[in-house]
């Protein structure tokens, strides 16, 4: 039993097992920056890694130590160099080694920071991290920076879309979404085009920045259309009724029929009484010529 909960506990430790970043010592055209800005940007550096979680981070100070330990001062310049940043890493037993290049001038600086794999030597992600001042960065800019190299999939936003009606539809660059119970949605970083949509109303279209860690706050009006009938009953308007109205009686067919018979009938006969024929045909005219 002992033996059995020993084993446990150890598996447990290695599935929450940290993973091991170093940091290097962050250059300045082409050799180690050991300027007091920028080692506080390097501090700076160093709590974002710190702050994803599930991190353990070795500071500069330390892998700088660790080459000077292991004399190869080299190793404190490596720069941008994979194979160098890989050696650096497995002095400390790390799993990732950070760098960084400081360029730019005066308050208008960028680091340029790369992830290099210990294991394989080879580059995994890289980013930019500006710098806005002497006193350092933003730690929120810091920590975005950080997410972008390690997590990306994290490096998100969310949006709060405060809709004014029920059983709205929302759509993200053309997909549908589903709104958290709080109206909230968590979308990547940048612009993302939301269109609100209701079958009674006229669509909501907005473009909207996303920012990474924060919420954005977006107000949701819809505009119901001119005219919308829900029910529409059976009783007819003046408009939905048609009224027949008969002809008169010398124009209905039954009446005119017989009449025009019995009208030339009439007149065959006077037509022979006329003439003192026994027998005549009706011509052209209205004459009649005796058989």
């Amino acid at each position: 039993m002992m033996r059995a909960a020993l084993v446990l506990i150890a598996l447990a430790a290695t599935a929450h097992a940290e993973r091991v970043i170093a940091v290097a010592p962050l250059s300045s055209s082409g050799s180690e920056d050991k300027s007091k800005e920028t080692k506080a940007l390097t501090q700076q550096i160093e709590q974002a890694l710190a702050s994803l979680g599930d991190t353990k981070v070795v500071a500069a100070a330390q892998t700088g130590a660790a080459a000077d330990k292991a004399k190869k001062p080299q190793l404190r310049q490596c720069e941008d160099d994979a194979p160098c940043l890989a050696e650096l890493g497995k002095l400390v037993g790390a799993q990732i080694v950070v760098s960084g290049d400081v360029g730019g001038l005066g308050e208008s600086r960028v680091v340029y920071l790369s992830a290099i794999e210990v294991a394989g030597g080879k580059l995994v992600r890289s980013t930019t991290l500006a710098v806005g001042s002497k006193a350092g960065v933003d730690p929120s800019s810091a920590q975005g920076a950080a997410v972008r190299l390690l997590d990306p999939d994290k490096y998100k936003g969310t949006v709060h879309l405060a809709i004014d009606v029920s059983n709205a539809t929302v759509f993200v660059n053309g997909s549908k979404a589903t709104l958290t119970g709080k109206g909230e949605l968590v979308l990547p970083v940048g612009t993302q085009a939301i269109r609100v949509t209701h079958p009674e109303y006229h669509d909501f279209v907005r473009f909207v920045d996303v920012t990474f860690g924060k919420t954005v706050d977006v107000p949701v009006g819809m505009q119901q259309y001119p005219i919308i009938e829900k029910n529409v009953k059976g009783a007819p308007t003046s408009r939905d009724k048609i009224e027949y109205i008969d002809p008169p009686l010398w124009r209905r067919w039954y009446v005119a029929g017989p009449v025009i018979a019995a009208l030339a009938i009439t007149a065959g006969l006077l037509a022979r009484q006329h003439l003192g024929c026994d027998k005549c045909t009706v011509v052209g005219g209205g004459t009649c010529s005796c058989n």
